[in-house]
């Protein structure tokens, strides 16, 4: 399974950018899916996610401004950013419980995408 990035790059303040994150390989479903992001000298941290009951979660400093969405057809989640700030310059990684069939039955791995660079100038 392979969860690969895309969308990232540089844009002024005010602006808007939107990540894809596309899941791939022998995926019988996917529970939790979602954006992370780690800026220089600070732990990576939740921005946004589907719960596995399909309800959204925001950290508080881009309530308002980003919105997740996901196509489940195409194994593939969204995540669009308006009003950017400086502050939000980080790599952002993708996120996702992937449900895969072993010879034990259904099991469910943690996987991450190898991160995309989003930098805000001011």
């Amino acid at each position: 399974v392979q969860l690969v990035e895309s969308g990232g790059g540089l844009v002024q303040a005010g602006g808007s950018l939107r990540l894809s994150c596309a899941a791939s390989g022998r995926i019988s479903s996917i529970n939790a899916m979602g954006w992370y992001r780690q800026a220089p000298g600070k732990q990576r941290e939740l921005i946004a996610r589907f719960t596995s009951g399909g309800s959204t979660n925001y950290t508080d400093a881009v309530k308002g401004r980003f919105t997740i969405s996901r196509d489940n057809a195409k194994n593939t989640v969204y995540l669009q950013m308006n009003s950017l700030k400086p502050e939000d310059t980080a790599v952002y990684y993708c996120n996702a419980g992937v449900v895969v069939v072993t010879i034990e039955g259904r099991v469910e791995y943690d996987y991450w995408g190898q991160g995309t660079q989003v930098t805000v100038s001011s």
